[in-house]
């Protein structure tokens, strides 16, 4: 330990071989701090959109195999017999076109009891403009999302136009309803998805807009662990009629849940094969000090100095590099993380544009969580790589035939 320490702080007779070596830890630095950050970023996107999601769409969902559910009451009862289940809520889902003067989009129509939904959903907490208990009242009042209603162009007190393909067929053909709706409230989710697209009316008008009299389109439920959805749901299933499906909700984003999964690994892979490269580097650093030693090497083997004693010199020459470059990129990686969120939004207001956009990445801000199992993973690859490297020139050193080295000397 105290040939190898000494060895790390001398200076070497040549100087390329220093720079070989703060290179090797200098890259060992980069790719930790780069696979620390990256990885809590990929952390903080998958936590904020599940939240978002969950908040938006409820934990779990029942609807039928028919295009409603009937005499959801029944269905509440049976529910309420899971001792997980928190809070249960009817709706109504549809599509329709909205219309505000010129502009014409695409919506997804939710019908909802304001007072059993507050229960199951925290929406109600994203509304930035107007109340959401004004979808209580008996007129026809709408709750749109921020970005909708910016493409519209239309603000709290507007009225839109509401077309739904439900319409009475005449001799001329199919005529669509439409329904004029006054803008009560505006939310924002921060999620391009859902505040491009979703609008909010009360359950009672959304049955009268989609002609289901007292039937809605299924019962949504919160429970008290979302992590054991699957549980519930096969327990709820047992007790259903065979007409019922009940989804969570991993099965509504089984797709992106899984691409964000598989992106993680992808990225793990990646930026360790970075770390490994600047590990490997330590090769050549070593490779370089062994020759630049080798009278040094002769001189302990004569003094009774073992092979692996030699051994043992180098690779804690080459591991407490390893060690140094991993420290600072762990150290490096968790602040960046920690501070990754202002420091985009800094850049963002430095050169006056935007770089994380809402409707590509879902979210319009950078999160970051850091998972300290993650961290100590990446640290331990990190200094088994180092090690690994300092292997085969440590070898070297050891093979060192003492007569030949001192006799040039």
């Amino acid at each position: 330990l105290m040939v190898g320490l000494r060895y790390l702080r001398a200076k070497q007779k040549n100087s390329f071989v220093s720079f070989i070596s703060l290179v090797s830890i200098i890259g060992i630095t980069l790719g930790v701090s780069a696979l620390i950050t990256v990885l809590s970023v990929m952390n903080g996107f998958q936590e904020e959109i599940r939240k978002k999601i969950i908040g938006v769409t409820s934990h779990m969902q029942i609807t039928s195999t028919s295009s409603s559910v009937n005499n959801w009451q029944n269905i509440a009862n049976i529910v309420q017999s899971n001792k997980h289940v928190l809070a249960i809520a009817p709706y109504v889902d549809g599509q329709a076109l909205i219309s505000y003067e010129n502009n014409v989009s695409g919506v997804m129509v939710r019908g909802i009891d304001t007072t059993l939904e507050k229960n199951v959903e925290s929406i109600q907490n994203q509304i930035i403009y107007g109340r959401y208990s004004s979808l209580d009242a008996k007129e026809f009042n709408v709750i749109l999302g921020y970005e909708l209603a910016r493409t519209l162009g239309v603000f709290v007190g507007d009225q839109i136009t509401l077309i739904t393909p439900n319409g009475q067929i005449t001799p001329g053909g199919l005529i669509p309803r439409f329904k004029r709706f006054t803008v009560t409230a505006i939310f924002n989710t921060h999620m391009y998805e859902y505040d491009s697209s979703l609008i909010l009316i009360s359950l009672t008008n959304a049955q009268k807009l989609f002609k289901l009299g007292k039937d809605v389109s299924g019962v949504r439920l919160k429970v008290d662990d979302v992590m054991i959805t699957q549980t519930i749901k096969e327990d709820l299933i047992n007790k259903m009629p065979d007409n019922i499906i009940i989804t969570d909700w991993i099965d509504q984003h089984k797709n992106y849940f899984a691409a964000v999964k598989l992106e993680k690994k992808m990225m793990f892979i990646i930026l360790t094969l970075i770390i490994a490269v600047a590990a490997f580097n330590l090769v050549s650093t070593l490779v370089m000090t062994v020759n630049d030693k080798r009278s040094d090497i002769a001189i302990l083997r004569t003094m009774g100095a073992t092979k692996s004693s030699i051994m043992k010199i180098f690779i804690l020459q080459g591991g407490i590099s390893g060690i140094i470059g991993t420290s600072l990129g762990a150290v490096i990686g968790v602040v960046l993380s920690i501070n990754v969120g202002h420091i985009v939004h800094g850049l963002e207001s430095l050169f006056g544009m935007k770089l994380i956009n809402g409707d590509v990445y879902l979210l319009d801000y950078l999160p970051s969580k850091i998972i300290p199992r993650d961290v100590i993973e990446i640290v331990i690859v990190s200094i088994l790589l180092s090690i690994i490297a300092t292997i085969y020139p440590s070898r070297n050193a050891a093979k060192t035939n003492p007569a030949e080295a001192l006799r040039d000397e």
